[in-house]
């Protein structure tokens, strides 16, 4: 089963970018960045999402963000999924930090369960059979409207959504164009899907 490493952000400055991450997020290896100047404007297709445990996790992480320089997209707030909400980093990066939970389960902390890679794409349909043709197995699935893969053992979770839905959940204007900004790594060969995400092989460490 094909599985996730990784992603990498193409930033034009990727000492100012890690000094970001570090400061808003404290992000191991599963976020990298690399130097970029490929052309890119509005929406880049993608979201990051910073799954916690608790309120406190969401509000500690978005206020180091904006700390760090990020934008406030979608104020955090309780909705009938839980809690959470959007920034945008100093780089153009949409984050996500969310919590199923809207109440406190425990002491504070700023650990992230999960690091979650929403893509929106023209076709959920077609870009599911092109992921299932490519090594990846479906967990969820809600018609054309969205689809989670099975990414037990990745360092980064894959979603589906369309461009329009999920350039709303971030609060932010469907329209862009350019580079996407972003690199998948994975144990597979490298590819490039429908929507033109790129895909790289994660070198093996050792």
């Amino acid at each position: 089963m094909t599985s996730i490493d990784s992603v990498t952000l193409e930033v034009p400055d990727p000492m100012a970018a890690e000094a970001f991450h570090s400061k808003a997020f404290g992000l191991d290896d599963r976020v990298g960045v690399r130097a970029s100047e490929a052309p890119t404007s509005g929406f880049r297709g993608y979201t990051l999402s910073l799954v916690v445990s608790q309120p406190s996790t969401v509000d500690s992480l978005v206020d180091t963000a904006t700390d760090a320089g990020a934008t406030v997209l979608k104020p955090v707030k309780k909705s009938f999924w839980g809690y959470g909400g959007v920034v945008q980093a100093p780089d153009g990066t949409i984050w996500k930090v969310a919590t199923s939970s809207k109440k406190e389960s425990g002491a504070a902390t700023r650990e992230v369960e999960d690091v979650v890679l929403l893509l929106g794409v023209e076709d959920v349909k077609a870009s599911k059979q092109f992921y299932l043709d490519h090594g990846l197995s479906v967990a969820k699935s809600f018609g054309s409207k969205y689809v989670e893969f099975d990414t037990t053992g990745s360092g980064v979770k894959l979603a589906l959504y369309t461009r329009r839905a999920a350039a709303k959940d971030a609060g932010i204007d469907p329209d862009g164009s350019g580079s996407h900004r972003i690199v998948i790594g994975s144990d597979a060969e490298p590819f490039t899907d429908p929507d033109g995400f790129a895909w790289e092989t994660t070198p093996t460490r050792h």
